[in-house]
């Protein structure tokens, strides 16, 4: 099925915790896990975040109070966030939420490195794009 490996493990239940801003997600091979909303924003495997090709990630920033607005399914394989500052374009397999959930604290050092080597703070708000006409970014 696409978006998941074969033998991948599946998701039992997801749970939005708008209070706390955390994805709560158990998996069929037995690990659950709590994704912030803001790693699941500055993470998105949109084109919008990831670029259309290697060297192309737009460093995200100011993602630290972003809410959940939706959560959709997509098929059998996926989920689709709506976020608080606009962001929808990324789709969520369950490969890649189980990817952010087990390699957290690996993604937020790679994440405050990239914040600190561009010298941008992690709550500093986003730059604008001059001549940027996607009206969702």
């Amino acid at each position: 099925m696409a978006g998941l490996q074969s033998g991948a493990p599946t998701p039992q239940s997801i749970t939005v915790h708008s209070q706390s801003k955390v994805l709560e997600i158990s998996f069929s091979d037995g690990a659950a896990f709590r994704i912030p909303f803001e790693l699941m924003r500055v993470y998105s495997p949109s084109a919008e975040v990831q670029g259309h090709g290697p060297g192309q990630e737009v460093l995200q920033s100011g993602k630290r109070e972003v809410e959940l607005t939706t959560l959709e399914p997509v098929g059998n394989y996926a989920v689709q966030p709506a976020f608080s500052d606009g962001h929808s374009s990324g789709i969520f397999t369950w490969d890649y939420l189980y990817f952010l959930g087990s390699q957290q604290d690996k993604l937020w050092a790679d994440y405050t490195a990239r914040l600190a080597a561009a010298g941008v703070a992690r709550d500093d708000p986003m730059p604008e794009k001059p001549g940027h006409g996607c009206a969702s970014h």
